[in-house]
């Protein structure tokens, strides 16, 4: 496993930290890989109640690493970045996200596979696959109407805005704000709260709650789908290209 995916155990909880604060906790396949790895062996470990997932310095995760995306860009189910997908959108236990600030991509859509939610108050949030020339991931285009709506799912996922940490709060995709200094301890105390309850009755709830996975996990195939198409696209290198020579990209040549 990549040090850049810490993970630490304190009883029954298990933490799962992005670690590579120098970069926003931006992931690589290596920490994809390194994540699903970690996950699996927490599902597979029975003294393994609860998982925190959350990330060093005062970042949540930047979203992909596009350098070391356009270099390792996923082409099946096999990728990291899908191992870690199902990894966490399968998982039966208690999931909780620490969101210690910046939620970028995939840093907002796999709160949508967590069960509780906790953020500082200066967090920022955003979904910018379409102003990257991408489409929607991790059953986002399903899972985030459920959370704010058709209409405002539709904004945010076609604008690619960012919104702030009350707004989140208001849309319910984080439970609770929490000053910096008391995230962590909030979040255990949850998962405490959690790890003391009857596990296989606590399973069933959350999988009663989360309701038809095979649902899921078909949007999330169709999605992937497009998304790979969308990385062989001139839009795409139009949009890469633009971000490493921090400009504007320009779409007007393309219909």
């Amino acid at each position: 496993m990549t040090d850049l995916i810490q993970t630490e155990r304190d009883g029954a909880i298990l933490t799962l930290r992005f670690n590579r604060a120098d970069k926003k906790n931006a992931i690589t396949a290596a920490m994809y890989a390194g994540a699903a790895q970690a996950l699996k062996a927490a599902e597979a470990d029975g003294t393994v109640r609860v998982v925190i997932i959350t990330g060093a310095g005062d970042a949540f995760t930047a979203g992909n690493d596009l350098k070391d995306f356009a270099e390792n860009p996923p082409k099946d189910s096999g990728a990291p970045v899908f191992q870690f997908m199902a990894a966490l959108a399968g998982f039966t236990k208690p999931v909780i996200a620490a969101v210690n600030g910046v939620a970028v991509g995939i840093g907002t859509t796999l709160l949508l596979h967590c069960d509780l939610a906790l953020a500082v108050p200066n967090a920022k949030f955003s979904l910018p696959f379409v102003n990257l020339a991408l489409v929607p991931e991790f059953g986002s285009s399903l899972l985030l109407e459920r959370f704010v709506g058709l209409r405002k799912a539709q904004e945010l996922l076609m604008s690619g805005e960012t919104f702030d940490a009350q707004t989140a709060l208001n849309f319910g995709l984080v439970s609770a704000l929490v000053a910096p200094e008391e995230l962590l301890g909030a979040a255990k105390a949850k998962a405490q709260a959690l790890a003391a309850k009857p596990p296989s009755a606590l399973r069933a709830a959350k999988a009663l709650i989360r309701g038809d996975l095979a649902n899921v996990n078909a949007r999330i195939a169709a999605e992937a789908k497009v998304f790979g198409e969308q990385l062989q696209s001139a839009e795409l290198q139009e949009a890469v290209a633009a971000f490493f020579a921090k400009r504007a990209p320009d779409f007007s040549r393309f219909s």
